[in-house]
């Protein structure tokens, strides 16, 4: 559901909820339904042939992980080499489930002057959905409550897995909790 943007040429785009292997696929039909070619970084360990040269036919942007490199600048830097970026990242980070995202989506945006467009795959309803663009405007606590406000209620493939930074999980209702 939801429509892409027109008329934009570089976003980060993120994809949550993100607890299976299969999001990246259901969610890589979902946008390239909508006529767009969308690339994911994936560490450059898996760039060997014949592995490789599918990798970047799917859109694979290899990436160099080691420590001396700082990632969200090499990411930010992407952006300056292409016409045309819609970068898809994870903000979770991991398949596993996480107590608060990784901020990097953020700051890769923000340096690179990029929106950052939010995705989603709600599992229950069998819904892909476009969310809207948020433009960083530095203040990393203000921009995620608007971001996780999107993804509340949707429901990940294994729902145990996902969760939103704690802060932004809604409190039990008081009313509902049985005496002990």
């Amino acid at each position: 559901m939801g429509d892409m943007p027109l008329g934009l040429k570089k976003v980060v785009l993120i994809e949550a909820p993100h607890t299976s292997n299969w999001d990246y696929l259901v969610g890589m039909l979902c946008i390239s339904s909508k006529g767009v070619k969308v690339n994911v970084v994936i560490k450059k360990e898996l760039f060997f042939w014949p592995l490789g040269a599918l990798l970047k036919m799917l859109g694979g942007i290899p990436l160099d992980r080691s420590a001396q490199s700082n990632k969200v600048e090499a990411l930010a830097d992407l952006f300056k080499s292409y016409d045309e970026l819609y970068l898809s990242i994870t903000p979770e980070g991991t398949r596993s489930l996480v107590t608060n995202w990784k901020k990097g989506f953020y700051y890769i945006a923000l340096k690179a002057e990029v929106p950052i467009l939010l995705t989603a795959i709600d599992y229950r309803k069998k819904t892909g959905y476009i969310g809207p663009l948020i433009y960083p405007s530095g203040d990393y606590e203000r921009d995620l409550s608007k971001i996780q406000e999107f993804y509340k209620g949707m429901s990940a493939k294994f729902p145990e897995k996902f969760n939103l930074s704690p802060q932004y999980i809604e409190p039990p209702d008081k009313n509902n909790i049985p005496d002990k």
